[in-house]
């Protein structure tokens, strides 16, 4: 027969206790009481707990501290915290201190149930390394301490609903560091749904992200789910999450916060539980400074920060990434993949890949197509190499205006970067460290198709 999950309760307030007994007593959840943190102590030496659940208000202290006393001495057990309605500033200090999740007074039952079940199903499942995807495959390559320091985190914050910012250069891999703190929580049957904010037009982001009703407008020919609702469970990676407008980074905030949504025609709400992931290239906290970044969504959304390196910041596994990506694509050919050779294996290592793994993998593609089919040299790789005395100057040459100078510079730069992204506008515009509709604009007044 298997054993009952176990939850410790601390709460000063009778009622509350009884709620949360009733409510996890049908849940087939056995279930041990604290009135104060000294009680929840001796609670802790005593027996094994699943799960604990603590008010933040109690009268030896709050509930901080005794998140802060589970995650020194007990760093298994997940805690999450009753809050007062409304007050984020204390729910986001506690999921700072190591806290799994928050629950708002007055309790919503929906709210605890699917809190409790996420945090038995960590519990359950035993943890998987950050190195490998669901089904083993290699995920995050590399052995440098920069590489295993983002692994560990990323162990840690998959076990957490916190919601994190994932701050890196573009083409480091932040979409792949969300994906596997999804894969490696309890949410992971449940759907990972990306969203690369700056590629979605202004007028239908409402409707991309809530859903609309049908009629609710022009072009609205039948009810449509949003990317929240298709989240449902599950995580929402908000990718390039700085180029939302304020308008509606107003919205997306209430929906974090509320844990609903309305869609577009809708006279009511609808509940959704989902895990919210961000990333960009750029920095937000300068966005926020400039008045372009609403500060209180940047405190939600920056709970817990994770930086993803450079690759030039970990050179040394650049031979093991160069190797899988060549076995990678060659893998539809059947056969060997190419070897690189000992002068292109340095090439690699002392280029300053300003795309980072995203154009380590343009840069072997075009390699295997130009080499002899066995191995990959240094020519085959084709780096752009720096210029030299008397090659491009600094200054405009002849009569050429500064205007024009630059013009050409920024056509150059926008036609190479295409080129690097094999004429793919999402990956180019990520290299050059603009928004997807900066590049759009910039391809309409350069001319180029």
């Amino acid at each position: 027969m298997t054993a009952k999950s176990q939850i410790l309760i601390v709460d000063d307030e009778p009622d509350i206790r009884e709620l949360l007994e009733l409510t996890l007593g049908r849940m087939n959840i056995e279930t041990r009481a604290a009135e104060n943190i000294d009680e929840a102590h001796h609670l802790l030496r005593q027996f094994k707990f699943d799960l604990c659940l603590t008010d933040m208000r109690l009268p030896d202290g709050n509930g901080i501290d005794l998140v802060r006393h589970i995650q020194e001495r007990h760093p298994q057990l997940p805690v999450a915290v009753i809050t007062a309605h409304g007050n984020m500033e204390t729910a986001i200090t506690a999921l700072k201190a190591g806290a799994f999740d928050f629950v708002s007074k007055p309790l919503d039952v929906n709210d605890l149930r699917n809190i409790v079940r996420s945090a038995l199903r960590i519990k359950q499942t035993p943890a998987a390394p950050a190195a490998a995807g669901p089904q083993g495959g290699q995920k995050l390559l590399g052995e440098s301490a920069a590489i295993q320091k983002v692994r560990a985190l990323i162990e840690k914050l998959a076990r957490g609903q916190a919601p994190v910012y994932i701050h890196g250069e573009s083409g480091t891999g932040k979409e792949l560091a969300a994906r596997l703190i999804h894969e490696l929580g309890p949410r992971a049957d449940k759907p990972f749904v990306p969203v690369n904010c700056g590629a979605i037009p202004e007028s239908l982001m409402e409707s991309e992200f809530f859903g609309h009703k049908k009629g609710s407008f022009t072009g609205a020919l039948q009810d449509k789910d949003g990317l929240f609702k298709a989240a449902d469970g599950g995580t929402l990676f908000l990718d390039e999450v700085g180029d939302l407008p304020i308008p509606m980074q107003v919205k997306l905030l209430r929906a974090i916060q509320e844990k609903s949504i309305r869609p577009v025609g809708s006279q009511s709400e609808l509940r959704v539980d989902v895990r919210i992931l961000s990333a960009t290239n750029r920095d937000l906290g300068e966005l926020v400074r400039e008045g372009r970044f609403r500060q209180d969504l940047y405190y939600r959304l920056n709970v817990i920060q994770l930086s993803i390196p450079s690759l030039r910041e970990r050179p040394e596994d650049i031979p093991t990434l160069a190797d899988y990506l060549c076995t990678k694509l060659t893998a539809h050919l059947g056969g060997n993949p190419p070897r690189l050779t000992p002068d292109a294996v340095e090439a690699l290592k002392h280029y300053d890949f300003p795309g980072n793994v995203r154009e380590l993998e343009n840069i072997l593609e075009r390699a295997i197509t130009l080499c002899d089919g066995s191995e990959i040299t240094a020519l085959d790789l084709e780096l752009p190499r720096p210029a030299e005395g008397g090659g491009d100057a600094l200054v405009p040459a002849g009569s050429e205006s500064l205007d024009d100078y630059l013009a050409r510079i920024e056509e150059r730069a926008v036609r190479d970067a295409l080129a690097r992204a094999n004429h793919n506008k999402t990956a180019a515009a990520k290299l050059l460290g603009i928004t997807f509709r900066a590049l759009r604009y910039k391809l309409e007044k350069l001319g180029i198709d």
